[in-house]
């Protein structure tokens, strides 16, 4: 099948995970996973109405989306995977969010870079749920630790939550991963009530029903639009 089609495919997918959810249509954002995959999968994913996408890695992103950021306006890239704090200046740029904040080091890199050059950037908090090969903060104390320095950043902007459910067959540990992360940001959004954690980004090709069954706001979709990766 076409990216077009597997793009079709995937949205009608989504809609009927969120009627059978009870969730309103259009709730779930769609973020296309494009790492290892070449621009012009991205050309088409973009003629076929996906705007929205998420890299890995700094300077696959770099050299992917420099070109097609500047002839696609539309075109929205979030960074999704591990960030090293010297290359926080390279991403920032091209990036309107950074999903995968884990330490607080991390975070007052991206502020002092989004500072100088007094670009607003959104971030979400990527919270240690069950895929033990991941990054995340790891309990409640370190998350809000790190949150709290937000409150002397001008130029960056807390969205919500982002967590990876343990790679298994076991659907009680996946969807108890995903609830971990919902109670987190209810719980976020109480203690801090002038904050946006509005979005809980969790939810892959394997696992995006049960993530949107358990509140996902916005789910990242790779193999499932573009094949299986080279």
């Amino acid at each position: 099948m076409s990216i077009a089609e597997n793009l079709e495919r995937v949205t009608a997918s989504v809609r009927e995970a969120e009627l059978k959810a009870g969730r309103k249509p259009g709730s779930v954002e769609l973020l296309a996973v494009s790492k290892f995959n070449p621009a012009e999968s991205v050309l088409a994913a973009l003629r076929a109405g996906q705007c929205l996408f998420g890299e890995n890695r700094v300077q696959e992103a770099r050299e992917k989306f420099e070109g097609l950021r500047r002839d696609n306006p539309a075109l929205r890239l979030h960074l999704i995977g591990t960030l090293q704090r010297n290359k926080v200046r390279h991403i920032l740029p091209m990036v309107e969010c950074v999903q995968s904040v884990d330490r607080v080091e991390l975070l007052s890199e991206i502020g002092k870079r989004a500072a100088e050059t007094k670009k607003s950037v959104d971030v979400l908090f990527e919270f240690h749920t069950g895929e033990q090969s991941k990054a995340g903060f790891p309990d409640e104390t370190s998350l809000l630790k790190a949150i709290d320095l937000l409150a002397g950043m001008e130029y960056v902007r807390c969205r919500g939550l982002m967590t990876m459910a343990p790679w298994s067959t076991d659907e009680k540990a996946v969807r108890a991963s995903f609830r971990a992360l919902a109670a987190m940001g209810e719980s976020c959004s109480r203690r801090y009530p002038n904050l946006d954690f509005s979005t809980l980004s969790m939810g892959m090709s394997g696992d995006y029903r049960i993530a949107i069954e358990e509140g996902s706001t916005l789910i990242r979709i790779g193999t499932a639009i573009f094949g299986e990766r080279t």
